[in-house]
């Protein structure tokens, strides 16, 4: 994952491990940090009962398991299918959440934190996604392919700190950055000089100091971070190029994005991952900071110093 830190400033932080990564919550009025966790939990229990891939009683689940019939899904599984889906046709394709069959057929079909040390063995079949395109969702009703199995991790995060940054800047009336992973998102009147943050994959990489405005995101996407042992001895990471349904060559080590959300940050970095070489057109004109395997660095687009 990602180890995308801020740096100490004014406002009190929390912090605890979700989803195999770090939640993080930095608030400008330290009064309100507790209520504002209790607002990040729920949002976080929330999603992860609508998109989990991982939990059998989730809404998504239940939704792959209906055989291809249209189901009337919640309004929070609506908001999160129809983000990936826009992600998905605004990358085209690049980006696709119908990589769920692929990623289990690699072996990640658990939480992160239960694969880590898994060897895959021999024989394993892998195969290209099914295509975004077949997954329908009009309104609240969902319709999802026999055998499809989507995975939103792609956009989900992103969309949870978007939309958990928002509510807690609205309803405490404070300034509030929220990172999980490195997935970060701000709301809210943000700390004199702006938010500074540490833009750091892995420890020993190259690590940059930026200030984010207030209203705005980051994220970052590694080939690094999520990887676990398959065959031959290969090192396996999540983010799949659905063309092939194997994991994207690693032609960078981690894309960072800024941008007004972070779920469009996100799916930038992501599908600049999956673009490897075209990944600097696809980015031009978006601050971006690029990582090569050997650890050489290329910013683009105006990316904050």
């Amino acid at each position: 994952m990602p180890m995308i830190e801020t740096l100490p400033v004014r406002p009190d932080t929390a912090q605890w491990p979700v989803w195999g990564t770090v939640a993080r919550l930095v608030v400008t009025d330290p009064t309100v940090l507790d209520q504002a966790a209790d607002l990040l939990r729920d949002e976080l229990a929330a999603v992860e009962q609508a998109c989990s891939r991982f939990r059998p009683a989730s809404e998504i689940r239940d939704v792959c398991r209906a055989g291809g019939r249209p189901v009337v899904v919640s309004s929070l599984l609506a908001d999160l299918v129809g983000a990936a889906l826009t992600a998905a046709r605004e990358t085209g394709g690049a980006v696709d959440p119908t990589v769920g069959g692929a990623l289990c057929a690699l072996g990640y079909d658990r939480d992160f934190a239960e694969l880590a040390g898994r060897v895959i063995g021999p024989g394993v079949r892998v195969f290209p996604s099914p295509d975004w395109r077949a997954v329908r969702l009009t309104g609240r009703e969902l319709t999802v392919p026999r055998g499809v199995l989507l995975d939103l991790g792609a956009t989900a995060k992103a969309f949870t700190a978007d939309r958990a940054a928002a509510r807690i800047a609205e309803r405490l009336g404070t300034g509030v950055l929220v990172a999980l992973g490195g997935d970060i998102a701000t709301a809210g009147p943000g700390p004199d000089g702006g938010w500074q943050v540490l833009v750091q994959d892995r420890p020993g990489d190259p690590s940059c100091t930026i200030r984010l405005p207030a209203g705005s995101a980051l994220a970052t996407s590694s080939t690094a971070g999520r990887v676990w042992g398959g065959r031959a001895g290969e090192l396996l990471h999540h983010i799949v190029d659905p063309a092939t349904g194997r994991p994207a060559p690693a032609v960078w080590r981690t894309v960072s994005v800024a941008s007004v959300s972070c779920l469009r940050a996100n799916t930038l970095s992501t599908a600049a991952i999956v673009r490897g070489h075209g990944a600097r057109r696809l980015l031009a004109g978006v601050p971006s900071r690029l990582v090569t395997p050997s650890m050489r660095i290329l910013r683009t687009g105006g990316w904050p110093e």
